[in-house]
């Protein structure tokens, strides 16, 4: 056995998801441990920009999540170690056209009617904010709330800050069973090390979550979503905002399989320049696609001309994980008592992380939870279920 004493929780993830998960719960008293076949930020988190965003969600559950998790966030901000590179940047969206800036706006006047700060750019004044951006641009809107961090630091961090709490983080270990008992409730896990025995089984296992669900013989129909990442060599100071076009809010919500790119400029503290964003069904293909580079760099230079020169050191790409509503699963999960689910947030999971882990250890310990987790019920898409 892995760990003599029974656990309150086992936490199956140690990507940012996983790892805010132990962070509420053991800050709580539950006593945690986080298991991974792999290693901290092993999967999504560490393929990630560290995006913190409310600008790209449209009124509903997910953006009400965001709000939460903004906010908890900056809390975050102040008690973990300053190398997580929290920067509240802003975001600023552009519009090419017309028909594209009404849109926005239309978008943007109902994110504020439910707490959004949105605030429309004229096209003179876009340059005010970002001064190297192309012309010709109609127009934008700024959003001062979104923010960034750099998202494997920001998991290792979380998990220390449980560790304080008496929490344990165990990677290289992979789940092969979850364990039940004689009425179907959860017992623990079994690993390929050893048994670990709790009542409750966190499942924050990100693309993989639809695999850990099945070792409970539950469903939930989770499929990795490709996307890449360009990093270019270290530079000054050029751009302020988290910087894209406003497609790319159509795109991020699309039922899509096909390509879909539209371009996602941003700064880091450190002076690379991460260009995005591309989004495809693909399986686990990791093949690397000099189409899908090339247009995520075309995008880039129309938005930002200055980029043309730079040099890209790198690319790196992830699998989001995706669920058919765009709405992760977070919560009880009542065809196995003890079974808990926080994975299916697609590529908003390390903005999210803070809220969902907050309503995961509310969940656990009975309590009322901050938010409403109806919308995210893990058992909604059961067509067994429906049919019954």
């Amino acid at each position: 056995m892995l760990m003599r004493q029974p656990l309150d929780v086992v936490i199956v993830g140690a990507g940012v998801v996983g790892a805010a998960c132990a962070y509420y719960a053991s800050r709580s008293g539950l006593s945690v441990a986080v298991v991974d076949r792999g290693p901290v930020a092993g999967g999504t988190t560490g393929a990630g920009e560290g995006n913190l965003l409310v600008s790209d969600k449209v009124p509903g559950p997910e953006l009400d999540l965001a709000l939460l998790s903004a906010a908890l966030w900056r809390e975050l901000a102040d008690e973990l170690p300053p190398d997580i590179e929290y920067e509240q940047k802003g975001g600023l969206v552009v519009a090419a056209g017309e028909a594209s800036l009404a849109t926005l706006g239309a978008t943007a006047a109902g994110q504020r009617a439910v707490g959004v700060e949105a605030f429309a750019v004229a096209e003179d004044q876009l340059r005010d904010l970002e001064p190297h951006l192309a012309r010709g641009l109609a127009g934008g809107v700024h959003y001062p709330q979104d923010a960034q961090v750099q998202p494997a630091l920001a998991a290792a961090h979380l998990l220390r800050a449980a560790a304080r709490g008496g929490a344990r983080t165990l990677p290289g270990v992979e789940v092969v069973a979850v364990l039940t008992g004689a009425s179907g409730e959860v017992r623990g896990v079994r690993t390929d090390k050893g048994e670990l025995l709790a009542p409750a089984v966190v499942n924050a296992a990100g693309t993989w979550g639809g695999e850990l669900a099945a070792l409970a013989g539950v469903e939930l129909p989770v499929l990795p979503r490709r996307g890449f990442v360009l990093v270019t060599e270290p530079l000054p100071p050029l751009i302020r905002h988290k910087v894209y076009a406003a497609e790319y809010v159509a795109d991020v919500s699309s039922g899509s399989a096909a390509l879909q790119t539209s371009p996602v400029v941003e700064g880091t503290p450190s002076g690379p320049v991460l260009i995005g964003a591309s989004r495809e069904r693909v399986g686990f293909d990791r093949t690397l696609s000099v189409p899908v580079i090339s247009r995520l760099a075309a995008g880039a230079t129309a938005l930002f001309p200055v980029l043309a020169d730079v040099r890209v050191l790198r690319t790196y790409h992830g699998f989001r994980p995706y669920l058919p509503d765009h709405l992760p699963a977070i919560g009880a999960d009542p065809r196995v008592p003890g079974l808990f689910h926080a994975c299916g947030h697609e590529g908003a999971g390390i903005g999210l992380a803070p809220a969902t882990g907050r309503l995961i250890a509310d969940a656990i310990r009975g309590e009322t939870p901050v938010l409403d987790p109806g919308p995210f019920a893990p058992e909604r898409f059961d067509t067994t279920r429906d049919a019954a």
